[in-house]
């Protein structure tokens, strides 16, 4: 009789070979990172050499983020079916070919038609990314650490974005912000190959068009109505739109429960370490999109830094952040993940806390001090979320869990901007003194911040005065309540984490 051995994967242990090929993911990582944020500074020049309509202009800076939020899943389940190592290879070469027509792009139309397959290709990237790191690497101590450096780099990407765009917009045209995806992607299909194994699911079973085609209807739509009430407020037509997403994701869950070989496993919801750790990355990033809406606006428009001098502020946050992503990985290693996890949250909240002491008349000290701290606990909660959700199940289905954990991600950026741009907005609305304006100043001063501001510039001195004043109060009021909410919710958080965690 012979007996098989099963290696513990605690003793295997990745090669030279393995590294190589994270270090191809994260560069691949950290571009879709950038180009999420990239594009913010080169809108002033977007608008006036293609003079978009402010419909297309919203379309350009959007239309990425749905196709990309939309196509997670349905990529993610698609590359544990024909091999996620070729999927890579496939929205590589996409994402190049969107790039350049983008970089070149003579009119509006033809720029938001790159970002649509600029979203599509993203989407095939970063479920391939995080489930080829589950494959490759077998020890789990390895294994958070390669998803610490995945980590760091999508959050440091972000911050990245508008740094490296305003750099390249002083000493070039707006097309060289998508001109700097190219060696990368090029990089990334010549070297992927050599250095990245493939790996797929042995029995994926039948691809179900349908249930990609649900996915879709459920998440954009949803994305779509917070985001766009976030900027423009509630309203009937968006609700409508919400709900019709809601629906298609209820039809996608009750198909899921009837088939044979579902997109998702639903069951996996049941598990306690993935379900705690997909809520608790939604919750994460509503934070720290929270905390980056208002931030960036508060440094801009109330304490009057340029764009870059406010990028600059916010980099120690952000770089705190993805130092922390790698400092997990070595953290778990003496404790428990539920109280690390935990622990990271609390230190979130004090940030998120620290942030009910800016002041309209003050400086930039307690902004950076609390975004650090909310950088810090994000990070490490970006690290383990993720870790626990791919080392939840077994490498054949890596690519469709971490594309949930994905989605989780994005809904969040949308949820934070949403819920808490609209805390801040409505205080502010409710503050600002509109005396002595006609109804249509009136109107462009509630509107936004950015929008009192300009509004100003075309008003007495006095008046002008008295409206800026009265904005930047009020708007630093509805900042400390969402602050204080955002602590709230990540405190509470923290403290169920553990006790959900108590047993891993």
């Amino acid at each position: 009789m012979s007996v098989s051995m099963v290696r513990d994967p605690h003793e295997v242990t990745a090669s030279r070979k393995d590294w190589l090929g994270l270090v191809v993911l994260a560069f691949a990582v950290l571009l879709i990172a950038v180009d999420a944020t990239v594009l913010d500074l080169a809108l002033p020049f977007i608008s006036e050499d293609l003079t978009p309509s402010s419909t297309q202009l919203l379309w350009i800076i959007d239309v990425y983020s749905f196709v990309l939020a939309g196509l997670l899943v349905t990529m993610g389940t698609l590359g544990d079916r024909i091999g996620r190592r070729k999927l890579l290879l496939i929205g590589a070469a996409g994402f190049g070919l969107a790039s350049l027509i983008a970089a070149w792009a003579s009119g509006p139309a033809m720029l938001i038609g790159a970002r649509v397959l600029q979203g599509v290709s993203g989407a095939t990237l970063m479920p391939a990314t995080l489930g080829l790191i589950r494959a490759i690497f077998v020890n789990p101590r390895q294994r958070t650490t390669a998803i610490g450096v995945w980590a760091a780099m999508a959050g440091g990407g972000a911050a990245a974005g508008p740094l490296i765009g305003g750099w390249l917009l002083e000493h070039y045209w707006w097309g060289a912000v998508f001109l700097i995806n190219i060696p990368v992607m090029i990089g990334l299909v010549v070297l992927g190959p050599l250095v990245i194994p493939e790996s797929k699911d042995p029995r994926p079973g039948r691809f179900d068009l349908t249930s990609a085609g649900l996915a879709m209807l459920a998440t954009v739509p949803i994305v779509y109505a917070v985001k766009e009430t976030a900027v423009h407020g509630p309203d009937w037509g968006l609700t409508g739109i919400g709900v019709m997403g809601a629906i298609a994701g209820w039809i996608f869950v009750r198909r899921q429960r009837t088939l044979d070989h579902p997109m998702i496993d639903l069951s996996l919801f049941a598990r306690p370490a993935f379900s705690t750790a997909v809520l608790t990355n939604l919750l994460s990033v509503f934070a720290l999109a929270g905390i980056l809406f208002f931030g960036s606006q508060y440094l801009q428009l109330v304490l009057g830094y340029r764009p870059l001098e406010a990028g600059l502020l916010m980099l120690p946050g952000m770089v705190v952040s993805a130092f922390a992503s790698l400092v997990a990985a070595w953290l778990v290693r003496w404790w428990a993940p539920g109280r690390v996890l935990g622990a990271g949250l609390v230190v979130a909240a004090f940030g998120a806390a620290a942030m009910m002491m800016l002041r309209p008349d003050g400086g930039p000290q307690a902004f950076v001090v609390g975004f650090v701290l909310a950088g810090a606990g994000v990070g490490i909660a970006l690290t383990l979320t993720n870790d626990l959700v791919v080392s939840s199940v077994e490498p054949a289905r890596a690519g469709a869990a971490s594309a949930v954990s994905e989605t989780a991600y994005e809904l969040g950026i949308a949820l934070g901007t949403a819920v808490l741009g609209s805390v801040v907005l409505a205080i502010f609305r409710r503050g600002i003194d509109i005396s002595g304006l006609t109804p249509d100043q009136a109107h462009v001063a509630q509107d936004t911040l950015g929008g009192t501001v300009g509004l100003s510039h075309s008003l007495p001195p006095d008046q002008a005065t008295a409206l800026v004043e009265s904005a930047q109060a009020s708007f630093v009021d509805g900042l400390h309540l969402a602050a204080g909410s955002t602590a709230m919710v990540l405190l509470v958080t923290g403290v169920l984490v553990v006790r959900l965690l108590r047993q891993r």
